[in-house]
């Protein structure tokens, strides 16, 4: 057996809460949402895509978002532009441990998922 890739990671908000989340993820974070399959339209949500994988927002009630530590980590080319992004749009932000050759922080998007942001550095 081998994995090849990863395809899609989803991520859950509540019921109802579809367009504020396209706003975040799509209007605030740049993200590009693509057609969901006919056969799973009726299920809410939707699909985003980026360069090699796919964000699936579904919705799901009754989930302790906060309470996780699961969560996506997204590298970017420019992380303190997308620290600034962020905190215009009000979130918190936490710096995550340092790691050799990467620079990172995380928050917690509008509905509670845990979110990690990093850019790679050459190591010193």
């Amino acid at each position: 057996m081998r994995i090849l890739r990863l395809d899609h990671v989803q991520l859950t908000v509540p019921k109802g809460m579809e367009d504020a989340a396209r706003a975040f993820y799509r209007d605030t974070l740049g993200m590009t949402e693509v057609m969901k399959p006919e056969a799973l339209k009726g299920r809410g949500g939707f699909w985003l895509q980026l360069p090699g994988a796919q964000v699936h927002i579904g919705t799901e009630e009754g989930v302790e978002r906060l309470r996780t530590k699961a969560h996506p980590a997204f590298e970017v080319e420019d992380l303190e532009g997308v620290r600034l992004v962020l905190e215009r749009a009000g979130l918190t932000l936490q710096d995550g441990i340092p790691i050799p050759g990467m620079r990172r922080f995380e928050c917690r998007d509008p509905f509670g998922n845990r979110l990690e942001f990093l850019q790679m550095t050459p190591e010193e």
